[in-house]
């Protein structure tokens, strides 16, 4: 089935300690591109959160963004290093005091706060630590199985696309069908008005008539063209039902099906041909701006 590159999840995890949000956003990219916003408390699981969301959601630009609010002062997994901070908080006072000015206490204790190691931000335990990330893990993970879902159903919406685009196709490579017939008569007649004056010559070879014309009509034959472009409609039908089809595979497919309708286009010299010829480009466009959007 075919997945979108557009999708969302989110998913909430809560109890007494702590609540957990993970929210899971895909966009349409070329790449996979992944950004991460996090707690700096977890920055070092940065990157397994990365290949988790990469291997489960393949293809585009994904975007994770995990809020983690304690509900308790111990578990919060950060505390004031207060020996730290009471050191920090009399060097600027007495810093200040040399300067011969009256510091804001309030400033100065801000100040000292936003120094380094003002903080520590380890303080459970490492069991209490693992338990707490299995926890954060399985969230996400819940979080990226429904932006699956969601984009499960974009592709479904989109498999219904492919079908209607790729039924006009089949359509108008009927009506090619038919127009195609009357195309070699109107050639010939065409040549024979082309040179009418020269009939009449005695030196005139009709031998010579027929086989240009025969090069005339092998040349602007179409029913190659027509048989690999059916074969390639018929073969792009199949993929959307296979399980293993991706966006790539479906670009590849419509540059072949593009490639056949120019070649049409180039050989038919017919007036009616050209008008189908365009509309059946107008048709390719709109397929191969949704198959940049699938995975």
């Amino acid at each position: 089935m075919l997945q979108s590159m557009t999708g969302f999840g989110s998913a909430n995890f809560e109890n007494e300690k702590f609540e957990i949000t993970a929210d899971v956003k895909t966009l349409n990219s070329k790449f996979t591109d992944v950004f991460c916003r996090i707690p700096k408390t977890f920055a070092d699981k940065e990157v397994e959160l990365r290949n988790v969301l990469s291997k489960q959601l393949g293809r585009g630009k994904i975007e994770l963004s995990l809020s983690i609010v304690p509900k308790s002062e111990n578990s919060a997994g950060t505390a004031v290093n207060r020996a730290v901070v009471k050191s920090y908080f009399k060097d600027l006072m007495e810093t200040a005091s040399e300067l011969g000015f009256e510091g804001s206490r309030t400033e100065i204790l801000r100040m000292a706060t936003m120094m380094p190691n003002a903080f520590n931000t380890d303080v459970r335990s490492a069991e209490d630590a693992e338990k707490e990330w299995k926890t954060i893990l399985s969230t996400v993970e819940t979080a990226i199985a429904r932006c699956i879902e969601f984009r499960l159903q974009e592709g479904e919406a989109t498999a219904g696309k492919f079908s209607e685009y790729i039924g006009n196709l089949n359509t108008l490579l009927e009506k090619v069908q038919e127009q195609d017939p009357k195309r070699i008569p109107a050639i010939r007649e065409r040549l024979e008005k082309a040179i009418s004056d020269w009939v009449e010559n005695d030196n005139f070879n009709k031998d010579r008539f027929e086989q240009e014309l025969i090069y005339y009509v092998e040349k602007y034959d179409i029913s190659e063209e027509k048989v690999r472009l059916k074969n390639h409609l018929d073969y792009f039908l199949k993929e959307l039902s296979n399980t293993e089809s991706n966006g790539k595979k479906l670009n590849f497919i419509s540059q072949e099906i593009g490639r056949e309708i120019n070649t049409i286009g180039s050989k038919a010299n017919d007036a009616v041909i050209q008008r189908l010829v365009v509309q059946m480009k107008d048709e390719l466009e709109k397929i191969k701006e949704q198959t940049m959007n699938i995975v």
